[in-house]
């Protein structure tokens, strides 16, 4: 079973009806605005589904009362209804009134012109965030699973979704970097170093609609399966510049390959296959704990993810310092570590 979130169905049709309007403009105002500085379509998404159960909350408990004249005593009091009543984690409180607060800026400092707002505070980061306590236990992968997977697909012969998880397995990518990935990306010319692939820029995350443009790397072991789909790609005549796709058909019938969006399914056929709970980014990890254990510098690791900071190092190294011990200790004293190679993964 895929990692579980508590969602509830707080916004409906007819609730959503009698929100109050000046809340309902605010909210977009402010959203019209960050499509101006080039917020991502997928932020300003999440930005729009938080405000609406928000609105709606305030519509049920708070007497549809406008935000701007929001008390902190009432913030507060929406926090403890969201943690209490609704069972949301922390993240996620955490994350709506991150939402909340940068509404907040927004009228301090863009409307503050207005007679309406110009004596306006913000509050919404007064009131102390619950602690921050992990909901979900973290998948830890081994390189048995990852091969047991791999060799499960093929013999189920899905190659696509076999492809996809190599991919991912020999490379750290996230979820939407992975499904921007292109057949050329694995030709001759993009292959570099003798050891892996570098694609072509992709939207990686990060602010703006382009997000930050980062060339991935992908390791040599991912080729058995990334060559299976390409020759069944062929075998079925899949013409898209894309790597993973969708099929429909149109009104004469002919095949449409569009851009591959959703994984679900590939999800549960992994954990089904594995009998844990599975998700794409514990493969990010699975990559970068590989790269440590192979004794690569720090900062190579971080240039083939292409962080900024070394600190996300920490974040997805799944290797304890007492798993290390018996790599640098011995019986007879500290021992000799051989520096590793992208070649010997």
């Amino acid at each position: 079973m895929s990692r579980f979130t508590v969602y509830n169905n707080i916004v409906t049709e007819e609730k959503w009806k009698k929100v109050n309007p000046n809340n309902i403009q605010l909210g977009e105002d402010w959203l019209e605005y960050l499509q101006s500085v080039d917020r991502s379509p997928q932020t300003l998404q999440a930005y729009r589904n938080d405000l609406r159960i928000f609105w709606v909350w305030c519509l049920d408990f708070n007497n549809n009362k406008y935000f701007p004249e929001l008390t902190k005593r009432e913030v507060a009091k929406f926090q403890n209804h969201a943690l209490n009543t609704w069972g949301w984690g922390s993240s996620r409180i955490r994350r709506v009134k991150s939402c909340l607060s940068s509404l907040s800026n927004y009228i301090q400092d863009i409307l503050d012109d207005e007679p309406e707002f110009e004596n306006y505070k913000p509050i919404v980061r007064k009131i102390e965030n619950p602690a921050k306590v992990a909901r979900r236990e973290k998948t830890v992968l081994t390189d048995e699973q990852v091969e047991y997977l791999l060799a499960t697909l093929v013999e189920q012969k899905k190659f696509e979704c076999a492809c996809a998880i190599a991919i991912a397995a020999y490379s750290g990518m996230r979820h939407g970097e992975l499904l921007q990935m292109k057949p050329v990306f694995f030709d001759d010319e993009h292959f570099v170093y003798e050891s892996m692939w570098k694609t072509d820029k992709v939207r990686a995350k990060g602010h703006g609609k382009e997000g930050t443009p980062l060339n991935k790397f992908v390791l040599y072991g991912a080729k058995p399966y990334i060559d299976l789909w390409m020759n069944e790609r062929e075998e079925k005549g899949i013409d898209s510049d894309w790597m993973f796709v969708t099929v429909s058909v149109d009104k004469n019938k002919n095949r449409i390959y569009n851009q591959r969006k959703d994984t679900s399914t590939w999800v549960d056929w992994c954990e089904e296959i594995l009998g844990v709970d599975f998700y794409l980014h514990s493969l990010r990890h699975f990559t970068c704990t590989k790269l440590h254990r192979m004794n690569l510098p720090s900062h190579v690791i971080q240039e083939f993810f292409g962080w900024a900071s070394s600190e996300m190092l920490k974040i997805y190294n799944d290797l304890t310092a007492e798993d290390e011990f018996g790599k640098y200790f011995g019986k007879n004293g500290i021992k000799e570590i051989k520096q590793g190679s992208l070649t010997d993964i």
